[in-house]
């Protein structure tokens, strides 16, 4: 087989173990709202969370795609979206169980999960050569709702509702001993520029929205 198409097995493996990986984590947050016969929004990180961090941990792999050139993503923008979300996965909300039950988890849990399983099957089904219309449009559509809703209603109000108990604990204190700063100086920083370094990604999906959909629409019409 050509080095191409081992690529192309590759990632479409690759692909299709995250899109059903985040569609099993999307099935177990929705249906942890309706746990007890009770409408609850504080279970998310109980029924998926391990899930969603071992997807997203997985995740380096698309780093790794994109400086060997298997894919033309690039480093940067994946490295960004790839750190920001195992920095908030593993860094805050497995070392607090104070904020694993708040609303905002699962916000930022229903977005990614949501997105995720969008973007992985749209890429499946790219490295099959045929994807339908309707996700190729869900892909660069969706995400102007749920990139907003997942990182200010969800990733940001966290962060900010752990900032009172991180000071408390001293979360860190150790790593950070040897620095001017602790890691709740860290995270007010991180915070404020938190909104700028997410423009950049989302400013870039908007470009490959207006490239992607004005390419399928001139394939339909011709």
């Amino acid at each position: 087989m050509s080095r191409v198409g081992l690529s192309t097995l590759y990632l479409l493996a690759y692909n299709c173990v995250q899109a059903i990986g985040w569609t099993i984590s999307l099935g177990r947050i929705l249906g942890s709202v309706f746990l007890a016969h009770s409408l609850s929004f504080n279970r998310a990180y109980a029924s998926a969370g391990h899930l969603l961090s071992l997807l997203q941990c997985a995740a380096i792999l698309e780093v790794i795609h994109g400086a060997i050139g298997l894919v033309p993503s690039g480093v940067l923008l994946p490295l960004m979206q790839w750190g920001g979300r195992v920095h908030f996965m593993l860094a805050i909300v497995h070392q607090l169980e104070e904020v694993q039950e708040l609303p905002a988890l699962f916000i930022t849990y229903f977005a990614w999960s949501l997105s995720e399983v969008i973007r992985y099957s749209h890429y499946a089904f790219n490295c099959l050569g045929s994807c339908p219309y309707w996700i190729t449009y869900l892909r660069y559509t969706a995400f102007i709702v749920l990139y907003p809703l997942g990182l200010g209603a969800g990733e940001m109000w966290l962060m900010y509702q752990a900032l009172p108990i991180i000071k408390k604990t001293n979360l860190y204190r150790d790593a950070f001993s040897g620095l001017p700063f602790s890691y709740y100086d860290f995270l007010k920083v991180l915070l404020l520029f938190y909104p700028f370094l997410w423009m950049k990604l989302y400013l870039h999906l908007f470009k490959q929205r207006r490239a992607k959909l004005y390419k399928q629409q001139n394939k339909k019409r011709a």
